[in-house]
């Protein structure tokens, strides 16, 4: 398969958990988190064309055809029960995954985790960047604090990742909402109390979109926090998922 790394198979694992990452990102961004997960979940990292072992192949510009062949992957053969965890691009496309296997009448996700993305029906505050100048468009990644300096001030390096970043912004930005029914799973939202990309109404609005649960936590950070707040945020996760209790020096906030 090519969309889904297995990062450590577990094959008596009870439930697998499939991780979406933000714009730019590969599935390497959660290598880390296999250490702290306990073994019998098995985590998964959707891999993306055009970075990391799949940096030759044309990057994917329609976020409907990334769900597309993700779900296709998702369905072959898969018996044991899941989760979907997404942060910012990535839990826009993990939503479109929960739907799209709806409407195929696909067994639905244990749970729906979100993490620093306003709700799809909320209208963007910020202007698409993905068709700015190399130059302008970099500088708004350098803002953004996701892509370290070192590998924004190397232009030989830059020129190999540019093509996917744009590209995943180009997928994120052209998006367009379409209203439907709410998912049957439940939903926790996850956020930076400082984020200014996302703000809190935002986030909460993410309990719009299911019929079940909803629930949300917040961090002191910004945009950003699955670095500085790492293991805060996988026992978070582990936690909502009934899998290992929270325990750690940076606790999360209940928001609402």
């Amino acid at each position: 398969m090519r969309y889904l790394s297995v990062l450590a198979p577990r094959p008596v694992a009870r439930l697998r958990l499939f991780c979406f990452p933000y714009a730019g990102g590969g599935a390497s961004i959660f290598r880390d988190w296999v250490a702290e997960l306990p073994p019998d979940v098995e985590i998964s990292a959707i891999l993306l064309p055009g970075r990391e072992s799949r940096w030759t192949e044309p990057p994917v510009k329609r976020l409907s055809e990334l769900v597309g062949h993700i779900v296709n992957e998702l369905v072959c053969g898969r018996t044991t029960p899941f989760a979907l965890f997404g942060y910012s691009m990535g839990a826009v496309v993990a939503f479109e995954v929960a739907r799209e296997l709806r409407r195929r009448h696909a067994s639905p996700p244990e749970h729906l985790i979100v993490s620093a993305a306003r709700a799809p029906q909320r209208p963007p505050r910020f202007p698409p960047i993905h068709r700015l100048p190399d130059g302008p468009f970099i500088e708004r990644l350098r803002r953004l604090g996701a892509t370290p300096d070192e590998i924004l001030g190397n232009p030989e390096l830059m020129s190999l990742v540019l093509p996917a970043i744009r590209a995943d912004f180009e997928a994120y930005e052209t998006y367009v909402y379409r209203a439907g029914d709410k998912l049957d799973c439940p939903i926790s939202a996850f956020g930076g109390r400082e984020d200014r990309r996302v703000n809190l109404a935002e986030l909460a609005a993410w309990g719009e979109q299911t019929r079940s649960r909803f629930s949300m936590l917040t961090w002191p950070g910004g945009h950003f926090f699955i670095h500085k707040f790492r293991s805060s945020l996988i026992s978070a996760v582990l936690h909502t998922l009934s899998a290992a209790p929270t325990s750690s020096s940076t606790e999360p906030r209940n928001s609402v």
